[in-house]
């Protein structure tokens, strides 16, 4: 069986984690197509995408379009000549491109499609206190996350992990699945799927700082979960109310406690070591946030600096 010559399309860490798989299985990569090089910061720094500094340390040729259309990026893809492009975590395509190599163009995504289709799988499984999520390979078609599915294999999550660990997990078994939707592909030996219609799927929509602000009136477990889901980036936030001072308070880490109290919603209850919220049926207690302005800490190296309103609250 002759390996295909593969073009790998991707921008994030979680593509770099496939690409070099691919590279560890002597894969034939013949081209990488990533976001192009864009200011970030306050220094308006040039930020390169982690697939492209992946790929140029490793001496692969590296494409950046600004439009995927454009005459002159397809005249370069087709030199290339691949037989197979692989997409994970890259923008929507045209069709003159997914249409190009003979063996065609699949997806990884990191979810069970077809739920939670869309640009934030990891983070809405978590949040959604989803206890299996797992990954996926299909062929691209004209639509987001909707195509014939190839390979799926099941991740279990656990009660604790937040998105850190569920990247990760996700990516070593996206890897694998890759690999052997390849060796298929090449083999001939695999039939895709329609995917199973579902008359309410779970969507992975895009996640924007307004989504991640917490709602302190939701039970302990759905909060819990929604700071979990968040973590650490893009990273739940909320507002401190102290005395005349509102400070945004990024949460990374938290537990909950679930208890019949009176407090009323969003109240702080705080020690010298400790720092609990008040929620509908328990506390959250915050272990480790970062306060406006300052640096990520644990909970008790703020609270030896930090004075508290004896009305102190978040909203």
């Amino acid at each position: 069986m002759q390996k295909p010559r593969i073009v790998f399309m991707g921008t994030p860490d979680f593509a770099v984690g496939i690409l070099n798989a691919l590279l560890q299985n002597e894969q034939t990569i013949v081209g990488v197509i990533t976001a192009p090089d864009k200011p970030a910061g306050r220094g308006r720094k040039i930020n390169q995408s982690a697939v492209k500094i992946f790929a140029q340390e490793h001496n692969l040729k590296v494409l950046q379009p600004t439009n995927l259309k454009a005459t002159s990026f397809l005249d370069e893809l087709v030199s290339l000549n691949a037989d197979l492009q692989i997409i994970v975590a890259f923008r929507m395509l045209p069709k003159v491109v997914w249409k190009m190599p003979k063996l065609g163009t699949f997806n990884l995504h990191a979810s069970l499609l077809p739920e939670y289709r869309g640009a934030a799988p990891i983070n809405w499984a978590i949040i959604n206190g989803e206890t299996i999520t797992g990954v996926t390979t299909f062929y691209i078609d004209e639509k987001i996350d909707t195509g014939a599915v190839l390979l799926q294999e099941k991740v279990t999550i656990d009660p604790l992990e937040n998105v850190e660990g569920l990247h990760d997990k996700l990516m070593s078994k996206g890897a694998g699945l890759v690999i052997a939707t390849v060796k298929a592909i090449a083999a001939n030996s695999i039939t895709a799927k329609v995917q199973t219609a579902i008359s309410a799927p779970r969507v992975a929509y895009k996640i924007h700082k307004e989504t991640c602000n917490i709602n302190w009136s939701g039970s302990a477990q759905n909060i819990f979960n929604f700071i979990r889901g968040l973590a650490p980036y893009p990273t739940a936030w909320t507002t401190l109310i102290n005395g005349t001072e509102a400070t945004t308070v990024k949460v990374f880490k938290s537990k909950m406690e679930l208890e019949t109290h009176n407090f009323s919603t969003g109240k702080i209850i705080a020690t010298k070591k400790e720092m609990k919220i008040a929620v509908r049926n328990g506390f959250i207690h915050l272990l480790e946030i970062q306060l406006q302005g300052k640096r990520r800490m644990p909970i008790n190296a703020i609270l030896n600096g930090l004075k508290l309103n004896k009305d102190a609250h978040f909203m």
